[in-house]
């Protein structure tokens, strides 16, 4: 038999696989060159070039040297393990860690013979490892997909994982040259800004903000909707620290009388960016800069995770599916209305639709959708975007802010003339944005025919499931809540914070209260005879459009918020 005539040129995993017949030896000879010319494994190669089955080699190695055989598809994979091992080894050996356990990491490999791997990873990690034989192609999948989990993944951060003086960090315009100045290249000062910022990315925070006093100097980031202190550095560095975010975000260091905007990119890994949109404002005491922290992902959350009622959801979809009208998101400032519309956008991104935006800025990339960030500076507002949008041959059209009439006029005609526009408002709830409408001076005709819904939001924490507690409250109480006597008859449970090591004060998490409003034929009748908001408000409880006070309730019915919480983000 020629395998066995020649069995004594190699060893280890290869000799058995030609023994068994798996491979040839000719293929054996084809597959080493062809392996040091790809630069990969020998079992690499084999699966990769169809020359063995990756199940049939990690049975022949399994029973060969005694090592157990693992299916990839039956295990979860543990991103905190997966950490413990340094990305460079995993990706230099292509070797999985699976599960820990005290002092034995359990090792994912598919040649159980590469004992530089299995003693590379021991000494890094000062761990046991026993390997674990599992078959190439599902290997190699595992691999990619726990890197990417970990690169894209915001929690498990660690300090040591960076070099705070040396991170990353490129500002808008990427053409401009950083300005290396002593005083803001300030090593301690480059440290705690990134270690801020870096630590604000870990704990999900929205907003970071620096703030100079006469005689403080504090930092606080808004976690859940909930501003906290998170560090008082000495207040001589006010202006250090201020002139270090300047140049990260490119803008003029030596202007300090007039606010300025900017934007940084901090890059994490290769697969992970952050993205802080920056603003200065000029106080008594020196610059209060506020950094908003930009998360692609959520985005991407999907409309079933953003907390709407299933009604008030199929009539979002029902309405971003139509051709032409209006679509209107209102609510405070970060209530979340911008995660309404890209969520409504990543809905209506196919390749058979051109959908264009103007924002002021862009807050996220949407690969697929056209988005223009105005700039009044050389004129280019809301407005003249709208205007070019329209020689484009749109056929969704989001306008950040409807701001002043010209723009108002301009989304309506377009939503009259065949286009679907969505945009925001900054009204407390549905029925006023069509009074605040005509505040601004659209012909009432015009609202009634081309908005066709209306979507009010606030952004409430959301309950920890691990320590949430039931709390009595008296039913005297719950009624004047606005709980009704048939919901208390029936039994409600409510649901209080507690605090445990895995939250922030028993809430973990935010999600929305939306009220959802279609404007009726016959709401459209009263805003053309020039009828109010509470007209408008009491038509739309006869039509069964809950208000947002009611939408909180139900939140507190379901034990996913607090009674507190939505006390404070909804109207009694």
């Amino acid at each position: 038999m020629a395998a066995t005539a020649s069995q004594s040129n190699f060893a280890g995993l290869p000799r058995r696989l030609v023994q068994d017949g798996i491979i040839s030896d000719e293929q054996f000879q084809e597959a080493t060159d062809g392996a040091k010319k790809a630069k990969i494994t020998l079992i690499a190669y084999l699966v990769n070039e169809g020359l063995a089955e990756a199940r049939a080699i990690a049975v022949a190695a399994s029973h060969e040297f005694g090592v157990p055989l693992l299916d990839l598809d039956a295990v979860e994979i543990d991103l905190e393990v997966i950490r413990a091992v340094d990305q460079k080894l995993i990706n230099k050996h292509r070797v999985l860690p699976l599960v820990k356990r005290g002092q034995r990491l359990f090792l994912g490999i598919s040649d159980p013979t590469n004992l530089q791997a299995i003693d590379d990873i021991k000494f890094a990690t000062s761990l046991r490892v026993d390997p674990v034989v599992v078959e190439q192609d599902k290997l190699e999948d595992c691999i990619s997909k726990a890197i990417e989990a970990v690169d894209t993944s915001m929690s498990g951060l660690e300090d040591d994982d960076f070099d705070l003086e040396n991170l990353d960090v490129s500002g808008e315009d990427d053409q401009q040259e950083d300005e290396r100045r002593d005083d803001v290249e300030d090593a301690p000062v480059v440290r705690f800004v990134n270690k801020v910022l870096l630590d604000a990315i870990k704990r999900g925070a929205s907003d970071v903000h620096f703030e100079p006093y006469e005689k403080i100097f504090r930092v606080r980031t808004r976690l859940d909707g909930v501003l906290s202190e998170v560090a008082r550095p000495p207040v001589i560095l006010a202006n250090k620290v201020c002139a270090r975010l300047k140049v990260m975000s490119r803008m003029d260091i030596a202007e300090r009388r007039v606010p300025q905007d900017g934007r940084i990119k901090m890059r994490l890994s290769k697969n992970r960016a952050i993205d802080f949109r920056v603003n200065t404002c000029p106080t008594l005491f020196g610059e209060k800069i506020v950094l908003r922290i930009l998360d692609p992902s959520s985005a991407k959350l999907g409309i079933e995770m953003l907390g709407y009622e299933d009604h008030q959801r199929i009539l979002y979809e029902k309405h971003l599916a139509k051709p032409y009208g209006m679509i209107l998101v209102t609510g405070p400032t970060g209530s979340g209305k911008t995660v309404s519309l890209y969520t409504g956008l990543n809905i209506l991104n196919t390749e058979d639709r051109n959908i264009s935006t103007a924002e002021d800025p862009a807050e996220i990339n949407l690969p697929g959708i056209n988005q223009v960030n105005v700039n009044p500076k050389v004129g280019l507002t809301f407005a003249s975007a709208l205007k070019a949008f329209l020689r484009q041959d749109p056929d969704v059209i989001m306008v950040g802010e409807i701001r002043d009439l010209e723009t108002a006029e301009i989304a309506i005609k377009a939503a009259q003339t065949g286009h679907l526009v969505l945009s925001t408002l900054h009204t407390n709830d549905a029925p006023k944005t069509l009074t605040r409408m005509v505040d601004m001076g659209v012909k009432p005709y015009a609202i009634a025919t081309s908005i066709s819904l209306i979507i009010a939001q606030r952004l409430a924490r959301r309950l920890c499931d691990s320590c949430k507690a039931v709390k009595e409250i008296p039913r005297e109480a719950l009624e004047k809540e606005g709980f009704t006597a048939e919901e208390l008859d029936a039994g409600v449970t409510i649901f209080g914070p507690q605090g445990c090591k895995s939250c922030n004060g028993g809430y973990k998490g935010r999600l929305g209260i939306f009220q959802v409003m279609e404007v009726s034929e016959v709401m459209g009748r009263i805003i053309m005879e020039g009828g109010n908001a509470i007209q408008i408000a009491d038509q739309a409880a006869q039509e069964g459009v809950i208000d947002l006070r009611q939408a909180g309730l139900n939140k507190v019915k379901d034990g996913v918020t607090s009674l507190e919480e939505v006390n404070r983000v909804t109207i009694e």
